[in-house]
This record gives structure tokens, sequence and C-alpha cells, in this order.
């Protein structure tokens, strides 16, 4: 029990490191790791600083966005990318959704589309519902009456506390205590 969090951890950064490694095999052993993210600041670093490089990734987006079949891919992994990084990240507005109403059942969510109507569903909003203990989740269409935003926690700690299935506590910042939420 104490020591399965410290070698759940160390092994998972363990197989991130040494699959990360193994992407270079010709090179000793952490030398391919270190490769791989001095690669990748250079790259992220000339791609966003300088025109030609912001020109040559605008022109592979271009290009990846209008290729029958990979379009697809690449839109939806660019896609899901940017909501969780970057400067338009999309799961920022926790609500609590009452899913159901006697007896009445809250569940948190982020918003993602405040208007349904160019689907045809007006007073609708679309609201992702992150599952517990994984990285996966389900949008559901409800009517906006059945959405609050969620007060005293920020869009990280509502999806840390999702994804936790609700044990986590959350820091009181009057108080600075760490408190349960239910």
């Amino acid at each position: 029990m104490l020591l399965s969090p410290i070698a759940i951890t160390a092994y998972v950064l363990y197989s991130v490191f040494t699959g990360v490694d193994n992407l270079v095999p010709v090179v000793p052993r952490g030398v391919g790791f270190l490769l791989i993210i001095v690669v990748v600041t250079i790259v992220g670093y000339l791609g966003t600083r300088f025109f030609i490089g912001k020109w040559l990734f605008d022109s592979f987006a271009y290009l990846m966005e209008h290729t029958p079949g990979v379009k697809y891919i690449y839109s939806s992994v660019r896609d899901v990318i940017k909501s969780f990084v970057g400067d338009k990240k999309r799961f920022n507005k926790p609500v609590w959704v009452c899913v159901n109403i006697n007896p009445e059942i809250w569940r948190i969510g982020f918003m993602t589309q405040r208007d349904m109507g160019h689907f045809g569903m007006r007073d609708k909003v679309a609201v992702y519902m992150p599952h517990a203990y994984a990285i996966s989740g389900w949008v559901i269409v409800t009517d906006a009456k059945n959405v609050k935003p969620v007060k005293d926690m920020t869009a990280g700690e509502a999806m840390k506390f999702a994804v936790s299935g609700g044990i986590t506590t959350v820091e009181d910042e009057q108080n600075h205590e760490k408190t349960d939420q239910f």
C-alpha cells in the first residue's frame, strides 16, 4: 500500500524514458532521450519564433488537413492535444450537470459547446464528462438549465476531482486547508 504509488510512478517514468530513448537505437543509453528532448525543443522554438519555421509548420499542417484519410486522423489528434495544452485549452470551463432529477444526481464535466443551435438543438449545451480512473469520457447534450458553473475549483482541480472518482482533496483557498469535496 505504501510503496504502490511510488512503484507505479517509477515504472511509468522508466517506461516513458526507455520508450523515448529507444526511438534512437544507435546511440548509447540515455543519449537518445536527451537527443529527442533537444530536437523537440529546437523544432518548437524555431516553429514559433521565426517566420520560415512557422510557414513550414503551417504548410505541413495544411497538407495533412487536405490529404484524404490522413486529415481525419491528423485533425482529431491535433484537436485532442490542443484541448489539453496550449493557448486554447478546451477543458477550461468546469460545470456541474444534473443528470437525474429524482433522486437529484450531479456529475462534474467541462462545457465544450455553449450553443447547439447549429445542430438544430436550441437551448442545449454540450458537456464532456470524463470517466474516473481513465483518460476517456463521453459527450452529453443536455438542456442549458441542467448545467451550472463549478465554483471554488480551477479547471485542473475539477479534472483531478473527476478522474480520481471524487476521492481527491481540493485546497480551500480561504483557510489554506485540504478538504474533502463530499
